[in-house]
């Protein structure tokens, strides 16, 4: 445990998580600064004049200002790293590029199920440090865990789940090395007390094992038992292994397999990440606005066999989407592609055989009735956008809960 009582400590960062830092390190006696580029453009001069620095994520860890402090004495450290270092219970981490939310919440729901004492935490629930005095003994701790975080984190979760590594975050590591580097901080510093849950189907996670003490546990989709793969609410392939990596966990644990089986079969998802909205006379709807890249909405789409109707388009981040539209041009069942915003007609440029309608900037309500009307019945319609939402919405939060009004809306009318 650090001495936080008298020092004079700079939070980097006031976004949620300095925030909460400031919170608790007053709480201790520390005599606080904050520093903000949103205050100060000027934020990181003289940094060597405190005794600590606390690192929100969002901030890089290897600055040369920062770099330049740590070699004049100063210590750097982070939420995540006081956090690890203060807590009583016992925690799980989930790292990986894409799934960690959904995960994590899976395996906080199969704990909460069997009345274990469970708190959801990291990027997704509530801000750690403030939950520290509520932590006991019996208390797990389930966390989403960033490349951010992870960069110097010099502690590892009691139990560490690494689900598949792509790419992702470029604009903030200065290459792939040092972000799969960064994620490789969940497992390295375990002991043999500890578990290491990794994804065996790829190379990148596959290359954590051994890098800690932890007891190894691989897991895939492939080898998941089909109890835990049958009437699933939560739809595709991807999500298999998402569903694998919480059962792996539960099973460490020492949860009732009759426990987990229940849990993951009501499991619906989590909001915006191919959640099931509704069924109206027999078409259902899918909101997947968190799919912001043409990654997410290939998934989303492949998770289907029934007619589809896909809602593509938004603001423009430039991205590449020959990958999508051969996907989609490879899919008999996907039937009509309704484009809208700014990059709707890039997205659709050169569609063969499909229904192709460009709806451009309309409301949210007109999109969902034509896409009503021109689905079948027995068929699906999906919001999986494949690009931000900028150009018609607030965030892809407000666009998925415009979509969700808009079904509501429609079923009302019937």
């Amino acid at each position: 445990m650090t001495n936080f009582k008298n020092k004079n400590v700079a939070v980097l960062g006031y976004g949620l998580e300095g925030q909460d830092a400031e919170k608790f390190l007053k709480s201790q006696g520390a005599k606080v600064t904050i520093l903000d580029r949103k205050f100060n453009e000027h934020y990181l001069r003289e940094l060597s004049k405190y005794d600590i620095i606390v690192r929100s994520p969002g901030v890089y860890r290897f600055l040369p200002e920062i770099v330049e402090a740590e070699k004049k004495g100063v210590k750097i450290t982070s939420p995540i790293n006081i956090f690890f270092k203060e807590c009583k219970g016992k925690i799980i981490g989930v790292t990986g590029t894409k799934g960690k939310g959904t995960t994590s919440t899976l395996i906080y729901e199969i704990l909460k199920a069997d009345n274990r004492e469970v708190i959801l935490s990291g990027n997704i629930g509530k801000p750690y440090l403030e939950l520290l005095p509520k932590i006991t003994n019996d208390s797990w701790v389930v966390m989403e865990m960033s490349s951010f975080q992870l960069i110097d984190l010099d502690i590892s979760p009691h139990i560490s789940v690494v689900l598949n590594i792509t790419l992702d975050h470029m604009d903030w590591h200065k290459d792939r090395q040092e972000y799969v580097n960064a994620k490789k901080n969940i497992v390295s510093h375990q002991n043999s007390n500890d578990f290491a849950i990794i994804n065996s189907e790829y190379e990148t996670p596959k290359s954590f094992e051994g890098l800690g003490k932890g007891k190894l546990i691989e897991f895939s989709k492939q080898n998941l038992e089909s109890k835990f793969k049958k009437d699933l609410l939560l739809r595709g392939e991807h999500n298999l292994e998402n569903i694998a990596a919480a059962v792996a966990v539960a099973k460490v644990v020492g949860i009732n397999e009759d426990t987990i089986s229940n849990v993951v079969k009501e499991f619906k998802g989590l909001e915006h990440r191919l959640e099931l909205v509704d069924t109206i006379n027999d078409v259902t709807f899918y909101n997947d606005s968190f799919a912001t890249g043409p990654q997410p909405t290939i998934a989303a789409i492949n998770s289907f066999c029934e007619p589809e109707t896909i809602i593509l388009g938004g603001s423009d981040k430039g991205l590449d989407y020959k990958e999508l539209r051969e996907e989609i041009e490879k899919r008999e069942n996907i039937k009509n592609i309704i484009l809208i915003g700014e990059i709707g007609t890039k997205i659709g440029e050169g569609l063969r055989n499909k229904n192709v309608i460009n709806l451009g900037k309309i409301s949210m309500i007109e999109i969902v009735k034509k896409a009503y009307e021109i689905t079948p019945k027995g068929g699906v319609v999906i919001l999986s956008p494949a690009a931000a939402s900028f150009d018609m919405f607030k965030n892809y939060k407000d666009r998925g809960l415009q979509f969700k009004k808009a079904v509501e809306k429609i079923k009302n009318e019937q």
